[in-house]
């Protein structure tokens, strides 16, 4: 059996694919270990480190902590026998370079979820010199690994030319908690329809034209319910837009042990409206979670999502509040409707999951080894 070694300083909870990925290869015959060190930051709060040059030392430190003890677990590991591949979790772009120092010899997988300059992009950096040390970073990262895992072909065409050959597209699929939420019992559909959002409020997820759209049919008194979870860089406008709407819930936080069950226990879940260049590249993890637990899903229109979706989900145009309006009156409007996105998604779901979504990674890995 060949063995996989999960490393670096990831943090399930908060970024699953990572684990989706483990697991995957796990049930697909991997022997899989981790050697993980997680940093304690959220996705927010690196990004944000990244954008700002002059906190980097708050990185350094935490990062030579966490470091350290990854070291010494690979020197514990060197009494056994080496792992045949290493999987660098999501957000790995200096913990890779640490896996080739460790393990040079070792087939090392980097999971390159997100580019670093495409999100400080998202999120509004736009200096010239920023940009320029996060394009070198990202490249640093990617030419350490022999493979680099992308979630969609958008993502894999934005490799350096030097790296593009050891790109494998993997979907980002849900972890198996979210499908089992499907199972439990659900309460009966009420006279509303209930819609979820979770997510960390960027450009990306377009939750501006979410909140827009939430103020149309409450003004016109359409039967909607909407639970908005997360909180983060539109959280203030998207307040305002929605101020005195109490047909929506704000939720700041959910533990991610918890969150599975509370998704499922809504109609339907959102996925992205963002306009911007990376809303264009990417089928987020809300969709797969979504479909796994068992709700309809809306989201954009965007050659990524309309490619793996298909009918799974309701497409509407990116930053088009009336259009998603629309689609939400008529699944609150319509019992057959609803039922038949319903039957879509449901439809979709075996596609999702773990050992499912890491087929390309599993067999490029069987041909490395092959080699």
């Amino acid at each position: 059996m060949s063995r996989l070694l999960g490393f670096g300083t990831y943090d399930r909870d908060q970024h699953p694919r990572v684990g989706v990925l483990l697991d995957g290869l796990a049930a697909s015959g991997w022997e899989v270990t981790e050697l993980n060190r997680p940093l304690g930051l959220s996705t927010a709060e690196r990004v944000e480190l990244l954008r700002k040059p002059w906190l980097l030392g708050k990185l350094a430190l935490r990062l030579g902590s966490r470091w350290a003890g990854l070291a010494a677990g690979s020197l514990r590991l060197r009494g056994r026998r080496a792992p045949d591949a290493i999987v660098v979790g999501y957000l790995g772009h200096f913990d890779v370079l640490l896996a080739r120092v460790l393990f040079p010899r070792t087939t090392i997988v980097l999971d390159h979820l997100i580019f670093a300059a495409g999100t400080a992009q998202d999120r509004g950096e736009s200096g010239g010199l920023k940009l320029a040390v996060l394009r070198v970073l990202d490249r640093l990262a990617t030419s350490a690994a022999d493979l680099v895992v992308v979630d969609t072909p958008e993502h894999g065409a934005r490799l350096a030319p030097a790296v593009a050959d050891r790109g494998v597209v993997v979907p980002v699929g849900a972890p198996e908690d979210w499908f089992a939420a499907a199972e439990a019992p659900r309460a009966p559909a009420g006279e509303e329809l209930s819609v979820v959002f979770y997510g960390l409020f960027t450009p990306l997820q377009g939750t501006p034209t979410i909140a827009r759209a939430l103020r149309l049919l409450h003004e016109e008194g359409a039967p909607v319910r909407a639970t908005l979870i997360g909180g983060g860089q539109d959280l203030e406008e998207c307040e305002e837009i929605l101020a005195g709407v109490d047909s929506v819930t704000w939720t700041s936080w959910v533990p991610a042990a918890e969150l599975p069950a509370v998704v499922a226990g809504h109609d339907v879940c959102l996925g992205i409206v963002g306009t911007s260049a990376k809303g264009q590249d990417v089928v987020p993890n809300k969709v797969y979670q979504g479909i796994a637990a068992g709700c309809a899903v809306v989201t954009s229109d965007t050659a990524p999502q309309r490619r793996v979706l298909g009918d799974a989900a309701v497409l509407v145009p990116a930053g088009d509040e009336g259009a998603l309006a629309a689609a939400l009156r008529r699944l609150a409007g319509d019992p057959a409707a609803l039922a038949a996105a319903h039957r879509a998604a449901a439809a979709a779901r075996d596609a999702f999951h773990p050992a499912a979504v890491v087929a390309p990674l599993r067999d490029r890995l069987a041909a490395e080894a092959a080699r």
